[in-house]
């Protein structure tokens, strides 16, 4: 899989490639594009940009989001880095969409069309139709696509609840020994998702993913040690698998540090450490963090009591669904 380096070298060693620094003006936001529009205008294509730059640009981008999904990246870090990456070579957004308009014959280029209408990227957001195609990409084998179908399948955004393509869909990927299927078919093992409980399974594939330097899979074989699942309890190989994760730029695993910190498992009590790794998940968009920080300014817990900073941070958690921010804000707004 390529990493960043080897991605932006493809750009370096061709010397058409210096086109990119004459591209359209550097994206500053990603305004919404409509779709009819767009149609309107696929032959308008930046004429300095080739047919192979694009197909290249498209690969790259699928590689390294598939390549941060291994990693165990958070979803919205992905995303971001989506955007950076279109942004840093200085190609205009609507020139993008537009050739994967006019360019659904691979499956990156559907999957990656598909990505866009699920996150309302320069279009709004249609889940109904990105289902469709990351369904055609995965009929292609495209591993990216078989991740976020699962995904749909298990949390049943757009499409009925399926656990039996969930385990799958996990379970092909799993056998190319990609982390993400990997653990992923261990939380089907774990939470009996397709299969049967298979706690011990579970672990053992848990265990794998971190082996493979999944940050995510470190989190959850950290919540089996704790929690004595598939093996025995044991809360400082819990603490140090956190510890891992968050170095690793995993918001959950700062949000588990974080508690550790702050109810004194494994370590002496350090309210200001758990502060700390709190508002750096919450700084990444993750809601529990900002409903833990939010928290802590209610109640004075390690930090001078604020409450304007409580209901900014929980107005914040509540924006992105988290109906217990939401009860804890209107009880404060009443007050």
């Amino acid at each position: 899989m390529n990493d960043s380096a080897e991605i932006s070298g493809h750009y370096q060693k061709d010397n058409k490639h210096q086109m990119y620094g004459e591209l359209s003006q550097i994206i500053q936001n990603f305004d919404k594009i409509n779709i009819k529009e767009i149609k309107s205008t696929i032959q308008d294509i930046h004429e300095n940009i080739f047919e192979e730059d694009l197909n290249i640009v498209i690969d790259d981008l699928v590689n390294l989001y598939f390549k941060e999904i291994n990693e165990g990246k958070d979803y919205n870090v992905r995303k971001q880095h989506i955007l950076d990456y279109i942004n840093n070579l200085k190609i205009n957004l609507n020139e993008v969409i537009s050739w994967l308009l006019n360019n659904q014959d691979d499956s990156n280029s559907i999957y990656l069309l598909g990505y866009f209408n699920y996150n309302g990227i320069g279009m709004d957001t249609n889940i109904q139709k990105s289902f469709e195609l990351y369904q055609k990409a995965v009929d292609l084998e495209n591993n990216a696509a078989q991740c976020e179908l699962a995904i749909m399948y298990v949390c049943g955004r757009g499409v009925d609840k399926n656990h039996e393509k969930v385990f799958k869909l996990t379970e092909k990927l799993a056998k190319k020994e990609f982390p993400s299927g990997i653990y992923s078919l261990g939380y089907c093992y774990h939470k009996g998702i397709g299969t049967y409980p298979d706690y011990k399974k579970a672990f053992e594939l848990y265990q794998k993913a971190t082996d493979l330097g999944n940050s995510t899979g470190m989190i959850n074989l950290g919540f089996c040690y704790y929690n004595g699942i598939g093996t025995e309890v044991n809360k400082q190989k819990s603490f140090e698998l956190y510890q891992k994760a968050a170095d690793l730029g995993n918001s959950t695993g700062m949000i588990k540090l974080g508690n550790f910190y702050k109810d004194g498992i494994e370590v002496k009590i350090n309210k200001q450490k758990a502060l700390e790794l709190y508002k750096k998940a919450a700084n990444m968009e993750n809601k529990f963090a900002q409903c833990k920080l939010a928290l802590m300014y209610e109640n004075g817990d390690g930090i001078k009591k604020d409450m304007n900073q409580a209901i900014y941070w929980y107005k914040k958690s509540f924006k992105q669904g988290y109906e217990y921010a939401q009860s804890k804000l209107k009880f404060l707004l009443k007050k």
